[in-house]
Protein backbone atom coordinates (compact mmCIF):
# COMPACT_ATOMS: atom_id res chain seq x y z
CA UNK A 1 0.00 0.00 0.00
CA UNK A 2 2.80 2.45 0.67
CA UNK A 3 3.98 2.18 -2.58
CA UNK A 4 0.54 1.92 -4.42
CA UNK A 5 0.65 5.69 -3.69
CA UNK A 6 3.57 6.07 -6.86
CA UNK A 7 1.13 3.69 -8.93
CA UNK A 8 -0.14 5.77 -11.68
CA UNK A 9 -2.18 2.53 -12.26
CA UNK A 10 -3.37 2.33 -8.54
CA UNK A 11 -4.16 5.84 -8.77
CA UNK A 12 -6.43 6.08 -11.94
CA UNK A 13 -8.49 3.79 -10.73
CA UNK A 14 -9.59 6.81 -8.20
CA UNK A 15 -7.62 5.07 -5.46
CA UNK A 16 -4.49 6.73 -2.99
CA UNK A 17 -3.04 4.10 -1.65
CA UNK A 18 -1.02 4.87 2.04
CA UNK A 19 0.06 8.71 2.03
CA UNK A 20 2.74 8.67 4.84
CA UNK A 21 5.70 6.86 4.22
CA UNK A 22 9.17 6.94 3.83
CA UNK A 23 11.22 9.29 1.88
CA UNK A 24 12.78 6.40 0.41
CA UNK A 25 9.96 4.46 -1.09
CA UNK A 26 9.42 6.71 -3.41
CA UNK A 27 13.23 5.51 -4.66
CA UNK A 28 12.56 2.66 -4.45
CA UNK A 29 9.42 2.49 -6.68
CA UNK A 30 11.55 4.81 -9.14
CA UNK A 31 14.27 2.05 -9.15
CA UNK A 32 11.86 -0.69 -9.92
CA UNK A 33 8.56 -0.10 -10.98
CA UNK A 34 9.62 -0.31 -14.80
CA UNK A 35 12.15 -3.26 -14.00
CA UNK A 36 10.25 -6.52 -12.13
CA UNK A 37 13.11 -8.78 -13.32
CA UNK A 38 15.34 -6.97 -11.45
CA UNK A 39 13.41 -6.58 -8.35
CA UNK A 40 13.03 -9.99 -8.17
CA UNK A 41 16.82 -10.74 -8.30
CA UNK A 42 17.25 -8.16 -5.13
CA UNK A 43 14.25 -9.49 -3.43
CA UNK A 44 15.78 -13.14 -4.05
CA UNK A 45 19.37 -11.81 -3.09
CA UNK A 46 18.04 -10.31 -0.05
CA UNK A 47 16.00 -13.08 1.00
CA UNK A 48 18.89 -15.42 0.50
CA UNK A 49 21.15 -13.12 2.53
CA UNK A 50 18.67 -13.04 5.43
CA UNK A 51 18.19 -16.99 5.54
CA UNK A 52 22.26 -17.91 5.31
CA UNK A 53 24.00 -14.81 6.18
CA UNK A 54 25.32 -15.68 10.09
CA UNK A 55 27.88 -12.35 9.31
CA UNK A 56 25.71 -10.58 12.30
CA UNK A 57 27.70 -13.15 14.71
CA UNK A 58 30.01 -11.18 16.29
CA UNK A 59 32.26 -13.18 17.62
CA UNK A 60 32.94 -13.53 21.31
CA UNK A 61 35.88 -11.80 22.62
CA UNK A 62 37.29 -13.36 25.88
CA UNK A 63 40.12 -11.50 26.52
CA UNK A 64 38.99 -9.22 29.09
CA UNK A 65 41.92 -7.00 28.36
CA UNK A 66 40.47 -5.42 25.28
CA UNK A 67 40.06 -1.57 25.24
CA UNK A 68 39.43 -1.12 21.75
CA UNK A 69 36.57 -2.49 19.32
CA UNK A 70 35.89 -2.85 15.82
CA UNK A 71 32.49 -0.33 14.88
CA UNK A 72 30.82 1.12 12.34
CA UNK A 73 30.43 -1.61 9.79
CA UNK A 74 27.15 -0.70 8.13
CA UNK A 75 24.82 -3.62 7.88
CA UNK A 76 21.29 -3.84 6.57
CA UNK A 77 18.61 -5.67 9.16
CA UNK A 78 15.13 -6.93 8.26
CA UNK A 79 12.62 -6.64 11.21
CA UNK A 80 8.93 -5.86 11.65
CA UNK A 81 8.16 -2.29 13.38
CA UNK A 82 5.04 -1.83 15.47
CA UNK A 83 2.97 1.38 13.79
CA UNK A 84 2.75 4.27 15.97
CA UNK A 85 1.25 7.43 15.58
CA UNK A 86 3.12 10.79 15.88
CA UNK A 87 -0.31 12.96 16.10
CA UNK A 88 -1.67 11.39 19.24
CA UNK A 89 2.04 11.64 20.86
CA UNK A 90 1.81 15.56 20.09
CA UNK A 91 -1.72 15.22 21.05
CA UNK A 92 -0.25 14.38 24.47
CA UNK A 93 2.24 16.88 25.01
CA UNK A 94 -0.20 19.70 24.14
CA UNK A 95 -2.56 18.50 26.48
CA UNK A 96 0.30 18.53 29.34
CA UNK A 97 1.69 22.07 28.38
CA UNK A 98 -2.14 23.18 28.71
CA UNK A 99 -2.45 21.54 32.42
CA UNK A 100 1.10 22.20 33.61
CA UNK A 101 2.98 25.13 31.42
CA UNK A 102 5.83 22.37 30.90
CA UNK A 103 6.79 18.78 29.63
CA UNK A 104 8.35 17.04 32.54
CA UNK A 105 9.12 13.38 33.54
CA UNK A 106 6.07 11.69 35.33
CA UNK A 107 8.62 9.57 36.95
CA UNK A 108 11.63 11.43 37.73
CA UNK A 109 9.95 15.03 36.96
CA UNK A 110 13.20 15.57 34.46
CA UNK A 111 12.35 18.42 32.36
CA UNK A 112 14.23 19.00 29.14
CA UNK A 113 13.89 22.26 28.33
CA UNK A 114 15.63 23.27 31.96
CA UNK A 115 18.33 20.91 31.67
CA UNK A 116 18.83 21.45 28.22
CA UNK A 117 17.71 24.88 27.15
CA UNK A 118 16.27 25.78 23.68
CA UNK A 119 17.48 22.52 22.48
CA UNK A 120 15.68 20.24 25.09
CA UNK A 121 12.24 22.81 24.11
CA UNK A 122 8.82 20.37 23.26
CA UNK A 123 11.15 17.18 23.57
CA UNK A 124 10.52 14.11 25.91
CA UNK A 125 9.52 10.76 24.96
CA UNK A 126 5.78 9.26 24.95
CA UNK A 127 5.52 5.48 26.61
CA UNK A 128 2.51 3.46 25.87
CA UNK A 129 1.26 2.38 29.33
CA UNK A 130 -0.52 -0.40 27.63
CA UNK A 131 2.17 -2.49 25.29
CA UNK A 132 1.50 -1.61 21.95
CA UNK A 133 2.31 -5.55 21.29
CA UNK A 134 -0.53 -6.05 23.34
CA UNK A 135 -2.73 -4.16 20.85
CA UNK A 136 -4.94 -5.74 18.12
CA UNK A 137 -6.17 -4.30 14.87
CA UNK A 138 -8.91 -1.65 15.52
CA UNK A 139 -7.73 -0.69 19.20
CA UNK A 140 -7.38 2.77 19.93
CA UNK A 141 -4.79 4.45 22.37
CA UNK A 142 -6.22 7.33 24.19
CA UNK A 143 -4.13 10.06 25.81
CA UNK A 144 -4.84 8.18 29.45
CA UNK A 145 -2.37 5.30 27.46
CA UNK A 146 0.45 7.87 27.08
CA UNK A 147 3.24 8.50 29.95
CA UNK A 148 5.65 11.16 29.03
CA UNK A 149 9.07 9.95 30.30
CA UNK A 150 12.57 10.97 30.10
CA UNK A 151 15.06 8.81 28.26
CA UNK A 152 16.53 7.39 31.57
CA UNK A 153 12.90 6.57 32.67
CA UNK A 154 11.53 4.83 29.68
CA UNK A 155 14.46 2.68 29.46
CA UNK A 156 13.99 1.54 33.13
CA UNK A 157 10.59 0.97 32.41
CA UNK A 158 11.67 -1.28 29.54
CA UNK A 159 15.07 -3.30 30.75
CA UNK A 160 13.67 -6.12 31.50
CA UNK A 161 10.28 -7.97 31.62
CA UNK A 162 8.20 -8.06 33.33
CA UNK A 163 7.90 -3.84 33.03
CA UNK A 164 7.35 -1.13 35.19
CA UNK A 165 4.65 0.70 35.90
CA UNK A 166 5.13 4.14 35.96
CA UNK A 167 3.92 4.18 39.25
CA UNK A 168 6.27 1.49 40.52
CA UNK A 169 9.02 3.48 38.86
CA UNK A 170 8.41 6.60 40.57
CA UNK A 171 8.26 4.32 44.11
CA UNK A 172 11.76 3.12 43.09
CA UNK A 173 13.11 6.54 42.90
CA UNK A 174 11.53 7.59 45.72
CA UNK A 175 12.53 5.00 47.86
CA UNK A 176 15.60 6.00 46.35
CA UNK A 177 15.92 9.51 46.99
CA UNK A 178 14.67 8.49 50.81
CA UNK A 179 17.54 6.50 51.47
CA UNK A 180 20.00 8.68 49.54
CA UNK A 181 18.72 11.81 52.33
CA UNK A 182 19.08 9.27 55.28
CA UNK A 183 22.71 8.56 54.43
CA UNK A 184 24.02 11.50 53.34
CA UNK A 185 26.79 13.15 55.88
CA UNK A 186 24.10 15.97 57.07
CA UNK A 187 21.41 13.64 58.05
CA UNK A 188 24.33 11.67 60.25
Amino acid sequence: MNFRRFDPAYKNSGKVGLQRGNKLEEEVWRTFADKPELLREVASAISEHVLNDDSNLAPVDDDEETVEADEGRLLTRVHRHRERSKKIVDKKKDAILKKTGRLACEACDFDFQVAYGARGSGFIEAHHTKPVHTLRPGDKTKLEDLALLCANCHRMVHVRQPWLSVEALRAILKAASEFDAKNTPEAA
